[in-house]
């Protein structure tokens, strides 16, 4: 036993190191997206690729398959958390042992030179611009989804989407996107014939400096929960949380003719923020301490932005807060702010996307990107793809790549199988806001009084102490007594949008 627990041990010891690198690469990507010079991008291109190699040779050594094997015995006497620790340290080696350090080194060379060139193509709606970049990035993409598929017993897909959502199954994420292709349209048409009989919402007056929404962003957040000493608020092209769980990293953007959309970026990021500040600290840097995946994450911010922060109770503690930060303005009335992050309407841009007309962006993204995995679609024929599918699920089609198949950085920064844990966060976080509103009974008045400690404190015990300790799912039935269900989600649309 002492053999095989000091293999455990020479595994924490390791993992630590790693933890480490993996949170300076966020910093460095956090730094990239928002205070780097541009003349810095082949510099901070090189770090990042040598900083992989560096993590992709520590999982990879032959030390670590023995360690592993030795730690895995029966004999060892692991307690539950370092058990599971040690399964998602034996994940992380499936992972990293896939694949040759060419293609790592590859990989990450691909994905910033091309998100460089989108960050050029996007504004201009040039499509041509990045399209042999991202040819290139999906070749290499394909080729590591192969390579882990066959270590990982799964399906090309599924090996990217186990990076994000660990155990993830196209079979289930099919059978939850076809259920909500059930009664989404016909909700979305009945929303909308009751939303032209409601007076419209009226719309604030500008200009809204941006100065003035970050100031009252930072406030919102300090409400919420959010720890300046532990993080900060900056912008970004692309809204984003990184960093780690002690220096959380949150972006947003400006419009100084429209405040919504940022304040609530700003809150949605802000509970990405809380979850990692949440994870147990006796297991920083270990695998078993890290989140639980995409699906948790997002459940996370949509359960801060959608669930909460759209609440009447929070819009009528927002109201004043508006009047303070931009003056008096009739549409700062609670029951205006209801209307207008209330209103539904299809539209082009995912993140302005209301919760009724959201998961249809999800969905064709989803389904896009698994065609482009499987071989079933080129790149070039992407913007013809995302339009038609636009059009059929939404009845829209986008005036031009910049509002189609160029608005999101995911794939031209090579984070292929993320977009279904979008969907799958918002329909956990109505259920989790659902069980701790029946636990805690006191939080909607709560957060009226924009007091978000019971909230929180039911998250923290409920979903953040938990870390990697337990699956997706294992989380959802602890927190709510019931695996990832639609129902729930669909009753709350009903009720905030019909009720």
């Amino acid at each position: 036993m002492t053999r095989n627990l000091d293999a455990y041990r020479a595994l924490e010891a390791r993992f630590h190191r790693l933890g480490a690198i993996g949170g300076v690469v966020s910093v460095l990507n956090w730094d990239w997206s928002t205070v780097m010079p541009a003349g810095g991008a082949a510099a901070r291109a090189e770090q990042l690729a040598q900083l992989k190699l560096l993590h992709h040779e520590m999982l990879t050594e032959a030390a670590v398959e023995d360690q592993l094997a030795a730690a895995e015995s029966a004999e060892t006497g692991l307690d539950p958390w370092q058990r599971a620790n040690l399964a998602e340290m034996r994940r992380a080696s499936i992972h990293a042992t896939a694949l040759e350090p060419r293609l790592v080194e590859a990989l990450s060379r691909a994905a910033s030179g091309t998100e460089g060139l989108w960050r050029e193509a996007r504004p201009a709606a040039d499509f041509a611009r990045v399209l042999p970049a991202l040819a290139e990035m999906l070749a290499l993409v394909r080729e590591a989804a192969a390579a882990k598929a066959e270590k990982l017993g799964v399906l090309p897909y599924e090996a990217l989407l186990d990076e994000f959502e660990p155990d993830g199954r196209v079979a289930e994420i099919d059978r939850v996107f076809a259920e909500l292709d059930g009664f989404l349209p016909d909700l979305r048409e009945t929303v909308l014939a009751r939303q032209a009989r409601l007076p419209a919402a009226r719309l604030p007056q500008g200009p809204f400096p941006p100065a003035a929404q970050k100031a009252l962003g930072e406030r919102l957040m300090t409400a919420v929960g959010f720890d300046f000493t532990h993080g900060r608020l900056d912008e970004s092209l692309h809204p984003f949380s990184g960093g780690v769980p002690d220096d959380v990293r949150i972006t947003t953007r400006y419009d100084a003719t429209d405040f919504t959309r940022s304040l609530m970026g700003v809150l949605h990021e802000t509970g990405h923020a809380l979850y990692e500040r949440g994870l147990p600290p006796a297991w920083r840097y270990q695998p078993v301490g890290r989140a639980r995946g995409m699906t948790i994450h997002e459940s996370q911010s949509l359960l801060m932005e959608m669930q909460a922060c759209r609440s009447p109770g929070f819009l009528g503690f927002l109201a004043p807060q508006l009047i303070a930060a931009f003056g008096a303005d009739p549409a700062f009335a609670p029951e205006n702010l209801a209307r207008l992050y209330g209103r539904v309407q299809p539209g082009f841009i995912r993140v302005d996307a209301d919760e009724v007309c959201y998961p249809s962006h999800v969905i064709l993204r989803y389904r896009l990107e698994r065609a482009m995995i499987e071989d079933q679609l080129r790149p070039a024929d992407l913007p013809g793809a995302w339009n038609d599918g636009m059009a059929a699920l939404l009845g829209i089609r986008p005036p031009s790549d910049r509002e189609g198949c160029l608005q999101d950085i995911h794939w031209f920064d090579g984070a292929w199988g993320y977009f279904p844990t979008y969907t799958l966060g918002a329909i956990a976080a109505a259920q989790l806001f659902e069980a701790a509103c029946r636990a805690r009974p006191e939080i909607p008045d709560a957060i009226a009084r924009g007091d978000f400690a019971p909230l929180l404190g039911w998250l923290r015990a409920n979903v953040h102490a938990l870390g990697s300790s337990l699956s997706t799912d294992g989380i959802l039935r602890h927190a709510t007594g019931r695996p990832l269900d639609p129902t729930i989600f669909k009753a709350h649309l009903e009720r905030r949008y019909l009720g």
